[in-house]
Order: C-alpha cells, then sequence, then structure tokens
C-alpha cells in the first residue's frame, strides 16, 4: 500500500469515526482501538495519564466520565488532517454534569493507526476546564497478589 492510500484509508476511517459521534454514535469509536491501545491524557488534571489496553480505556476512563453526564454528550468535528499513520482531530464537545456545571471543552486529538485500527491516541484539551466542571476519577485500587500456598 501506497503512504497516499494509507493516509487517505486512515483519513476516511478517522473522519467517518468522527461524523459518527457527531451523530451520537460512539460505536465505531469503542470498536475503533485496538485492544492493546493505549490513550494519553495530556496536562495534570485527576485524569490525566495514560490508559493501556481497551478494556482500561473503557473502565477507568469512558464509564467513569460518562457517569458524571446529565445530558447526551454532543461533539462537534471541525478539522481532520492526515499524514501516514498519523490523523489529527479538532473538535469541539459540549454536556451537562450531574453537578450541573456544563463541561464544553476544545480538543485536538492525535491519533496513530496500525492495521487499520487505532493504536495510539494522545488527547489535548482545556485543563482548567476538566478541574473545573468534571469530578475526579475513582483512583483504581491494585488488587493484592495471591499469597504464595508454599510460604
Amino acid at each position: 500500500m501506497t503512504t497516499t492510500t494509507t493516509t487517505a484509508s486512515n483519513k476516511a476511517f478517522i473522519q467517518h469515526i468522527h461524523a459518527q459521534l457527531d451523530q451520537g454514535n460512539s460505536r465505531p469509536f469503542l470498536e475503533g482501538f485496538a485492544d492493546d491501545a493505549t490513550w494519553k491524557l495530556e496536562g495534570s488534571t485527576a485524569w490525566s495519564r495514560t490508559y493501556r489496553g481497551r478494556k482500561a480505556i473503557r473502565e477507568e476512563l469512558l464509564n467513569p466520565l460518562f457517569a458524571q453526564f446529565a445530558t447526551p454528550y454532543t461533539s462537534r468535528t471541525e478539522h481532520v488532517l492526515a499524514d501516514e499513520d498519523r490523523v489529527v482531530v479538532q473538535f469541539s464537545g459540549d454536556v451537562l454534569t450531574h453537578a450541573g456545571r456544563r463541561y464544553n471543552n476544545r480538543y485536538c486529538y492525535v491519533y496513530r493507526l496500525e492495521g487499520g485500527l487505532v493504536k495510539e491516541l494522545i488527547e489535548y484539551f482545556d485543563t482548567g476546564l476538566v478541574a473545573s466542571a468534571l469530578e475526579a476519577p475513582a483512583v483504581p485500587v491494585p488488587v493484592p497478589a495471591p499469597a504464595d500456598a508454599g510460604a
């Protein structure tokens, strides 16, 4: 596959995902991640870290985040740029939280695709708005290793 074809197919894939998000359908977005994908939230918010694996992305990031929303989350894609395996999307989102705060952030997502799926996502956003509008996520409690039966 040529670089031009790779760039075009990766851009089309992400454009489709964001067009669906703009219509309120998150399924293509969630299904577009590789099992071992990473999602890094930049900044120093309580949410900022790297989420590793599709399961962690869903359980540690998306589920706790969307549990705070009182209204359906809406997004509006503004620009999609692509170069080989990287696709950059500028968009905005808007939702009302259960606490009555408006969370209307602006984002820049930098995707890296591999094998037709999202392998890595780096998210840039208004960290001040995150701190003022969202509750901190629950800190995952490490599960202790089972005691060695032979000890």
